[in-house]
């Protein structure tokens, strides 16, 4: 399975607890995928919200190319639709509304069959004393590893 990333949210990790992942299908328009193909794109404040329904990737930055013509490109942070299985959409909007977790965009790439997709998980958001513990932890794992390699 080899796929190509185009770009991560590395702050997810930081800000949220991942409790489930999703792979989903992403609606685009014009020449979007070529920007995406030249990885014009940034999930950095990106989000997911529920609109009449559907979900919808919010705030992601998809950059235009030099190359295309600007009065048919769209706006570089509009809304654009997530393409799901109901059963995904109804578990999510579930997990969403009742237990107060969010939906957030981890990773967006193209796969195998090089369609793009974007990797969004339900996600708890987390405390800044748990922020400083999982940079405690990965401070002390990583001095660990260290002192290993110079062991040997």
């Amino acid at each position: 399975m080899s796929i190509n990333i185009i770009a991560k949210n590395k702050k997810a990790y930081h800000d949220y607890e991942i409790l489930e992942k999703f792979e989903a299908g992403i609606v685009l328009q014009g020449a979007e995928v070529k920007a995406l193909r030249a990885k014009r794109a940034n999930l950095a404040d990106a989000f997911c919200r529920f609109i009449k329904g559907e979900l919808h990737l919010m705030n992601a930055h998809v950059a235009h190319l030099e190359t295309t013509n600007r009065n048919y490109s769209r706006d570089t942070r509009s809304p654009r639709k997530l393409l799901l299985h109901k059963k995904e959409i109804n578990k999510l909007f579930l997990k969403v509304s009742k237990d107060g977790n969010t939906i957030v965009p981890l990773m967006l790439y193209f796969n195998e069959r090089n369609f793009v997709k974007v990797s969004i998980a339900i996600a708890k958001g987390k405390q800044l004393h748990d922020k400083r513990e999982t940079l405690k932890r990965r401070t002390q794992l990583r001095e660990a590893q260290q002192a290993m390699k110079n062991y040997k």
